[in-house]
């Protein structure tokens, strides 16, 4: 049973990796055995991480990528073809946020966020899945959040994007199915990043999010281990254009009882 999440001998490439998120979900697919192409839009800030992923006996090809470049997404691929000679998975991670109250969003805030989480990601995907059909096989893991579910005040751009990104997956699964692709989208819940970092200088605010999540307490890094291995391993071939959200019970709509 443990060969169904075992990823040596497999190719994975993952977004925006110089902090956050995308550091956890490429350390993971690493300890399981995966080698790595990781990007950035600075090369430079690749190389603490390249190196920590190569000291745990994996490959780590750093590459530049701007997810709004078309260029950048093609030289991604064609490098990770030629060091690796295939793709077998693809972490679609590279994402941002804009915090406004919608009255003061401009047309550039609105560009900017649903160009880089939803054109980006459709056009990663759409490059790395020419070659997985080749093929005949590939594992694409959309990352949304919450905000796919459900909307949140001040952030209509983002909960946009993450909504569209997962009806997307949809018809993406629906079409690469028959090439041996899945599709689906990874959604984590509150998990404190550099571009979150923020909120959770707010005692008040981290209660309230607290109060509001069954398991008691935001995600940990490690919360997103499994999730991530599964859809990218052969223990979730059958399992595509499907959401699940690593959120600690937050979308259950959960508070506290008043008693």
């Amino acid at each position: 049973m443990s060969d169904l999440f075992d990823l040596s001998g497999k190719v994975a490439i993952v977004t925006g990796t110089s902090r956050g998120l995308g550091q956890y979900f490429a350390g993971a697919l690493a300890k399981a055995g995966a080698d790595l192409v990781i990007t950035s839009r600075k090369l430079s800030s690749l190389a603490e991480f390249k190196r920590e992923i190569e000291s745990l006996g994996r490959k780590a090809l750093a590459v530049q990528l701007d997810v709004l470049s078309q260029s950048d997404i093609e030289n991604m691929v064609r490098f990770a073809v030629k060091e690796y000679g295939k793709i077998d998975i693809l972490v679609n991670n590279a994402g941002l946020n804009i915090r406004k109250p919608s009255a003061q969003v401009s047309w550039q805030d609105w560009d900017t966020v649903l160009d880089t989480n939803l054109k980006g990601t459709f056009f990663c995907a759409q490059a790395v899945a020419k070659e997985m059909m080749k093929r005949n096989y590939g594992r694409i893991i959309n990352i949304g959040s919450c905000t796919c579910v459900f909307g949140m005040e001040g952030i209509a751009a983002y909960t946009a994007s993450r909504g569209a990104v997962l009806a997307m997956t949809r018809s993406l699964a629906a079409e690469w199915g028959r090439f041996g692709i899945t599709v689906n989208v990874l959604a984590p819940g509150w998990f404190k990043t550099a571009q979150n970092a923020v909120l959770y200088e707010n005692r008040e605010w981290v209660d309230y999010i607290t109060g509001r999540i069954p398991l008691g307490r935001p995600g940990q890094p490690h919360d997103l281990d499994g999730t991530v291995v599964f859809l990218a391993s052969d223990a979730s071939e059958y399992i595509t254009g499907q959401i699940i959200l690593v959120d600690g019970g937050f979308t259950t709509g959960a508070t506290k009882a008043i008693v």
